[in-house]
């Protein structure tokens, strides 16, 4: 059978599963609508957990973005796996024994403010539609490759799925679907990784292969570093990034997990304590299968990139980069006009992307009117990369298709997850604690329902316009959780003497200096700067850091300098911090 064949076929069972799923598990209650009715168990939870948190950009970017970045983008991998660490270990039992659903329920009660509660109402709404928007991206890309339709198209395809079983199940449908993507997405991860390592270094174990030897007794990653210094390229094992950016990027990414609203939630699904720590630790092991394997998908593409396109003649290139050609994401601009793709260092456009015209070359190639004068003809966008690697190694179709079920599962999977923060942050943190505290359930949910429907059209606007590649969306959003929940969440349960006026003080401010950051250095109409303005040599991935510190030093010093948060609110701290007791998540 043809691609387009087995991936209808496999998207189409896998999304007939979810379906079913969400309809077996339809909540009834606010209870099952916001987690699942607390009865989740701890290893259906941690592999819900690992979904919700193994997103397109896990899956889709991560990896293409350490081919391209080589040792540069090893701070993904640091900083997300540690930052699920540092969540697990640090915040989620304490959370768990205070017994609220929600980061902002929990900033509400702990800070004893309304306004607390609506200033992370809106930071909650920030990170969520900022974080979402690279999902619904990565979605489109996978649509409209694999199913052949435009990428807007695929977005809006994405959305309706999305909004499908989220507004039927709420948390407890998202959870159990979760568990069915969870599989789809680990499968279709490491199966063309098995294949490609064999392949390539006759070492079926990814891991290894990465490190093993291919044909002559060369090291795959030696023959990678000259590759890349004969193309002009900085070696794929030396870093470019300064010590200090790596570092930054690297906390950024860890506190900004430990403050994710979305995985937050996870650990109010199970019934006790006791369990949230066995979900996180099941998580763990279900997330590093992925994480462990990606560095290795990262060198195998890279390597058959150069070797199937540099220098080839476009009438002899493989098939694959003709049918991504028509995406979009891959182009060639034969400026020298010898026919051949002539890869190197630098940009091959005038832009970020290309801009094609309706004419066909020479040679059959679609014509970009943004090519610049460089000596580079090849643009690639990093997001292809785990998607075409099946297709640049020559695998089954059967391989490539499950791949598209794979990357739709990770994206779907923390899309909803994502919706689900949205749509209780209004109707539970803004309608039923603040605006209206005597709605009845039903109303609540409906309200719950009516925001996820409005949430995903916000979403799926910023799907089909989003500010960069999936991964690098999705590392602001982590960005934007540091510098605005992560001190509130621990400085509210490790410090008995910090209260609402410091805490307000360090999340509108650091919330603000992220964003202002991000407008500056990532969206053209506000200049677009370059590297060399960098503040203290950040990155707007990495400012993340230093916006948290300043909402650190704000809080404390504010706190200190108002008076002291009242008793029953200081003995309330004490007492999540002793391992003794847990109660079920509560809304009052």
């Amino acid at each position: 059978m043809s691609v387009q064949t087995w991936t209808w076929l496999l998207v189409g069972i896998t999304f007939a599963l979810y379906f079913g799923i969400a309809i077996w598990a339809r909540a009834g209650s606010t209870k099952e609508f916001y987690v699942a009715g607390g009865g989740v168990s701890p290893l259906a939870n941690g592999m819900a957990t690992a979904a919700d948190w193994m997103s397109a950009a896990s899956f889709i970017s991560m990896a293409g973005i350490i081919s391209f970045a080589g040792y540069d983008g090893s701070v993904y991998l640091m900083g997300w796996t540690g930052g699920y660490v540092l969540l697990a270990l640090l915040l989620a039992p304490y959370l768990r024994k205070f017994g609220k659903f929600t980061v902002p329920d929990f900033i509400g009660d702990r800070y004893y403010s309304n306004t607390a509660r609506t200033v992370a109402v809106i930071c909650a709404l920030i990170v969520s539609f900022t974080y979402v928007a690279g999902q619904m991206r990565g979605v489109g890309i996978v649509f409209s490759q694999f199913l052949q339709v435009d990428i807007n198209l695929g977005v809006i395809i994405g959305m309706a799925v999305v909004l499908t079983f989220a507004l039927l199940g709420g948390m407890k449908g998202i959870t159990y679907t979760q568990v069915a993507q969870y599989c789809v997405l680990i499968f279709a991860f490491m199966v063309p990784a098995f294949f490609i390592s064999m392949q390539m270094t006759g070492n079926i174990i990814p891991q290894i292969g990465m490190g093993g030897s291919v044909e002559g007794g060369e090291f795959l990653l030696d023959k990678l570093d000259k590759l890349h210094t004969q193309l002009g390229f900085n070696e794929y094992t030396s870093g470019t990034k300064s010590t200090w950016d790596v570092f930054a990027i690297t906390l950024a990414l860890m506190t900004g997990t430990a403050g994710l609203p979305h995985v937050i939630v996870r650990f109010f699904t199970v019934p006790k304590v006791k369990d949230a720590r066995k979900s996180a630790g099941y998580a763990l092991l279900l997330i590093a299968i992925l994480y462990t394997t990606a560095p290795a998908i990262a060198v195998f593409s890279r390597t058959n990139l150069i070797e199937t396109v540099s220098n080839q003649s476009y009438t002899d290139i493989p098939e694959w980069f003709k049918n991504w050609e028509n995406t979009g994401l891959i182009a060639w601009a034969d400026k020298n006009g010898d026919g051949k793709i002539q890869y190197v260092a630098g940009s091959a456009l005038e832009g970020k992307k290309p801009v094609y015209t309706e004419a066909r070359g020479t040679y059959g190639e679609r014509m970009i009117s943004n090519a610049n004068t460089a000596q580079n003809e090849l643009y690639v966008d990093r997001d292809i990369m785990v998607l075409a690697n099946p297709e640049i190694a020559n695998l089954p179709n059967w391989v490539i298709a499950l791949v598209a079920a794979g990357g739709l599962a990770a994206a779907l999977s923390t899309a909803a997850g994502l919706l689900l923060v949205i749509s209780t942050s209004i109707s539970h943190d803004l309608i039923k604690k603040q605006i209206k505290p005597d709605i009845s359930d039903k109303a609540e949910l409906t309200a719950a329902r009516i925001a996820i429907f409005v949430a995903i059209l916000i979403a799926g606007y910023f799907g089909i316009n989003p500010p960069g590649f999936v991964a690098a969306v999705v590392a602001l959003a982590f960005g934007l959780a540091a510098a605005s929940f992560f001190p509130a969440i621990i400085l509210g349960i490790f410090d008995k003497r910090m209260n609402s006026q410091g805490a307000i003080s360090g999340m509108v401010v650091g919330i603000v200096l992220m964003l202002f950051y991000m407008m500056k250095f990532k969206l053209d109409m506000f200049g677009g700067g370059t590297s060399d303005e960098w503040w203290f040599g950040t990155s707007p991935e990495g400012f993340g850091t230093i916006a948290m510190c300043v909402n650190i030093v704000i809080s404390v010093v504010v706190s200190r300098l108002t008076p002291a948060p009242p008793q029953d609110v200081q003995d309330m701290v004490e007492s999540i911090r002793i391992p003794s007791g847990a109660g079920e998540a509560s809304d009052h």
